[in-house]
């Protein structure tokens, strides 16, 4: 299944992991597809208002998002000023990875 993707942070300091693979919260549930259309979200540095409809509360440790489309997840990035670093599935659109990443 290889290593969990890197946590993505923001340009404001806003932060979270953005994971897709086998046996997680995702849109296909394989590991590397060539493309996701819903990913699973954690640990977040703070709530996240657009995220709210996807919370899944059946994890008792940790607040986790639960088939979020990636296009939400890419207008959150850009609400919090696009990524600086850190790693997101395939499939979330080029303009809002860095520079080192497209």
């Amino acid at each position: 299944m290889g290593e969990p993707n890197k946590k993505v942070l923001c340009a404001d300091g806003f932060n979270l992991s953005i994971q897709a693979k086998y046996g997680l919260h995702c849109n296909p549930r394989i590991d590397d597809a060539e493309e996701y259309t819903e990913v699973e979200i954690a640990y977040l540095s703070e709530e996240e208002e657009l995220l709210a409809e996807y919370r899944n509360d059946d994890y008792e440790y940790i607040p986790l998002y639960s088939y979020v489309p990636v296009l939400l997840v890419s207008v959150v990035l850009a609400k919090h000023g696009g990524i600086v670093s850190g790693e997101v599935p395939n499939g979330f659109l080029k303009n809002f990875l860095p520079k080192d990443k497209k």
